[in-house]
């Protein structure tokens, strides 16, 4: 036993332990929730292995310390929260802004949360064989949770720098707009230079700053170049040449401000820059990984056939290949009552048993597809950037087109067909890129696979039960999309509201393709960038989908993306590891600094999360706000938001990369 308490692992060493089920379900709900909140807000998520495996250590040394093997199962178990919360609210929340749903219905958020994180964990486990054994991928949080496992160090250190961080920021989401409004969400200004328009701005959050720091410098100058391209070139040359094009926007735009100016022409037209490079992206991804997913077939059959063999070494044992297709039928079963009770209720539809079967053969064929690409993407660089968002327009997109030759492009029903096939499909491909990430640490510290299959599944379902509730909190506290009266700071919900527009364009709604079209082409045109850094050997790489999402999201959020980005490259080159091909080292060094900014962004997402509480009990959205003699501006947020940068940096330049 090491000094922390963490026991070693080996042969009989414990992992599926009651204790150790019980703490991964209720950190994965908590993670859940608030990864559901980031998602809403600012349309990304964060990887939650390394916090949940801190975490872990500390709790169970208090119950008489665990072994490396329990704490593994934990996070593996915790993880699932950042993946069903990603599945979810990418999606289920286009129903809403579709008006299909008034509210989210339990049983149905349950059915497509549940059961598609389910039937993630079963694609994804032929997959384990090529991508982790045979033909291994870096799977980067994966070898960093492990590092963390493997290290057995005091894990009391890293949950007071996880408290403070989280404290931290609580109490700087309970000062802000939706709270006590002491300081602003966002510090922006714009102005009229001539024909051009100008805008600038940044969000105040902190948890934006800690997801910068932990994707990196490299995706955050990605993302914010995205956005420097809408905001700063095709929205000044819109307003200035072409929004004579659509009198209704010029309209609208004559008499407002320049911020809200902005703001109009990049919610109805420019936008759609990053949806046309998010749809080239995601059919160069599929293309990109052709061979990889023959490989993930190929490799599911030799598992197969391999699974009779009982002499088959426990920390290479998966679930049993006859057990996966008896769960797969079973999961399967209720998706396709659910879908032949969509496709029912148009009375126009003549045959909804049979289209309902075929919504579900769409929707396996693309799900383990897609998990393929999620899988591979997630070995790549890490679940945190995997762009589950592209496969999921590419799914409804795929959907859509076999479902107007059926249903009619003007058909009612239509729309939301193809978003209940993709919220499935998104489920799934969450879960089977961060089961992937899991069974990476896993192999390294010599877990067995099928405990680890089985404990994901645990989790991923565990998190379905809590998001309906979560989503009608947050939806009745804040309004999600578009701004309106009533929630005139509403959750965005990015990803679902271009989801939403993608299935409506499909069917009856009018998208602005000439626009979609010039996004495509930016996007060939980054793809071909980002292979010729490939070929000459760079390590700074511009992936396309990580553009688009710069593309289609306002630039105030990329900003502190950025800035959290550049705090970590800061931090490297503090301890001279710029380009440093020692991963280990790297990843230790990033360790204290990662669990301050995981800490900023679970602090600020679960007080959120509480602040709505009062709002939807009162029906007051400004129930816990302050005299407005008693608030402040923008620049005090901006003062704030440097402190905490100033603290993630000092905690990361702190670390010692030399360290166990």
């Amino acid at each position: 036993m090491s000094s922390s308490g963490v026991k070693a692992a080996g042969p009989g060493t414990p992992q599926l332990t009651v204790r150790a089920v019980i703490l991964a379900v209720v950190l994965a709900m908590i993670l859940s929730a608030a990864n559901a909140y980031l998602g809403l807000f600012a349309g990304l998520t964060i990887a939650t292995a390394i916090p949940a495996a801190v975490v872990s250590m500390g709790v169970l040394r208090l119950l008489g310390g665990g072994t490396i093997l329990e704490n593994n199962i934990v996070q593996t178990g915790a993880s699932a929260g950042s993946s069903i919360a990603a599945g979810v609210i990418f999606t289920i929340p286009a129903l809403i802004i579709l008006g299909y749903w008034q509210d989210f219905r339990y049983s149905w958020v349950l059915a497509i949360a549940g059961l598609g994180g389910l039937l993630g964990v079963l694609f994804s486990v032929p997959l384990r064989r090529s991508m982790i054994v045979e033909d291994p991928l870096p799977f980067p949080e994966g070898k960093a949770a492990a590092e963390v496992l493997k290290a057995g160090e005091n894990p009391g250190p890293g949950l007071k720098i996880l408290a403070f961080s989280a404290a931290l920021g609580a109490l700087i989401k309970a000062a802000a707009a939706s709270g006590m409004k002491l300081i602003p969400d966002t510090a922006a200004g714009a102005g009229f230079f001539g024909k051009y328009l100008g805008y600038m701005g940044t969000n105040l959050s902190p948890a934006l700053l800690g997801v910068g720091y932990i994707v990196g410098l490299n995706i955050g100058i990605v993302v914010l170049s995205g956005s420097i391209l809408s905001w700063h070139i095709a929205i000044p040359i819109y307003h200035a040449m072409f929004q004579g094009t659509d009198p209704a926007l010029a309209a609208s735009i004559a008499t407002a401000g320049a911020e809200e100016a902005a703001f109009a022409i990049w919610s109805t037209k420019i936008r759609y820059l990053g949806v046309g490079a998010m749809l080239i992206g995601g059919i160069w991804t599929l293309f990109s990984l052709r061979k990889s997913l023959l490989s993930g077939v190929r490799s599911g059959i030799a598992a197969a056939r391999k699974g009779a063999d009982t002499n088959i070494a426990e920390t290479d044992r998966d679930l049993p290949m006859k057990w996966m297709l008896i769960a797969l039928v079973i999961f399967v079963l209720p998706l396709a009552l659910l879908y032949h009770a969509i496709v029912a209720a148009d009375p126009s539809v003549t045959s909804p048993w049979a289209i309902g079967i075929l919504m579900t053969i769409i929707m396996i064929i693309a799900g383990f597809l897609f998990v393929s690409v999620s899988a591979y993407l997630a070995g790549l660089v890490g679940s945190s950037n995997n762009p589950v968002s592209g496969i999921t327009i590419a799914t409804i997109l795929f959907a859509s087109v076999v479902l107007m030759l059926l249903l009619g492009r003007e058909s009612p029903i239509g729309a939301v067909a193809a978003i209940m096939i993709g919220a499935v499909v998104c489920c799934a491909a969450a879960v089977g890129g961060d089961n992937l990430q899991d069974l990476k640490a896993g192999y390294i510290v010599g877990a067995t696979p099928w405990k680890q299959q089985l404990m994901l599944g645990i989790g991923a379902f565990s998190c379905a039960l809590i998001m309906a509730p979560v989503l009608n909190l947050l939806a009745q506290a804040y309004g999600i999309g578009a701004p309106t009266a009533e929630h005139p700071n509403s959750l965005s919900a990015p990803q679902a509201t271009l989801m939403a527009s993608v299935a409506k364009g499909m069917f009856g709604g009018e998208l602005p393709w000439g626009i979609i079209a010039i996004g495509a082409g930016v996007g060939a045109v980054i793809i071909a960038l980002d292979e010729w850094l490939k070929a000459t050997g760079k390590t700074f790489r511009v992936p396309v989908l990580a553009a688009a999402i710069g593309i289609y999201l306002p630039l105030e959020l990329m900003v502190p993306i950025f800035l959290g980005g550049l705090l970590a490259y800061l931090v490297e080159r503090r301890h001279g590891m710029v380009g440093s091909a020692d991963e280990s080292a790297r990843d230790r060094l990033h360790r204290p600094g990662t669990l301050f900014a995981a800490g900023l962004i679970t602090g600020e997402a679960l007080m959120g999360i509480l602040i709505a509480i009062p709002i939807v009990a009162t029906g007051r959205p400004d129930v816990i706000a302050l005299p407005e003699n008693l608030q402040f501006g923008k620049y005090v947020g901006l003062a704030i938001l440097a402190v905490v940068a100033w603290l993630l940096y000092r905690t990361g330049a702190k670390a010692n990369p030399n360290a166990a």
